[in-house]
């Protein structure tokens, strides 16, 4: 199976890195992840194997993004919107323009299944539709 976009694996670490990075420093984001990542290197390994499958085919990663982000309990529906944002401004500073669109779209649509998954974990038991 072809790649979705062209990426190489090493730009996918990369990636991973810096927008890690980036998330460490975040105001809101930063404290989320602060309590949930005790093993950084781990944690950006795994993520990058997430998207080497989901981008490359490659097999290598066996999670569930859904189950982890919902199972959190501190994971709101709003953290997604700044979370994209680090994210696009990333792919756009390590990624020819190209490549940093096509992975840029398929980070919104996965951002929203998982935005919408949390979103049934509300409070109320329903949706929050905004």
């Amino acid at each position: 199976m072809p790649p979705r976009f062209p990426v190489t694996p090493a730009q996918i670490d990369e990636v991973v890195r810096v927008f890690y990075a980036a998330v460490r420093r975040h105001e809101v984001l930063g404290p989320v992840f602060a309590r949930h990542v005790t093993d950084w290197p781990e944690h950006e390994a795994k993520i990058a194997a997430f998207w080497r499958n989901a981008i490359l085919a490659e097999r290598a990663y066996g999670g569930n993004p859904m189950q982890v982000h919902r199972a959190a309990g501190d994971v709101r529906p709003d953290h997604f919107e700044p979370w994209l944002m680090l994210f696009d401004a990333t792919l756009i500073r390590t990624l020819p323009a190209e490549s940093a669109r096509a992975w840029s779209a398929l980070a919104h649509r996965i951002g929203a299944g998982l935005r919408m998954g949390v979103e049934m974990d509300s409070p109320s038991g329903v949706p929050m539709l905004r």
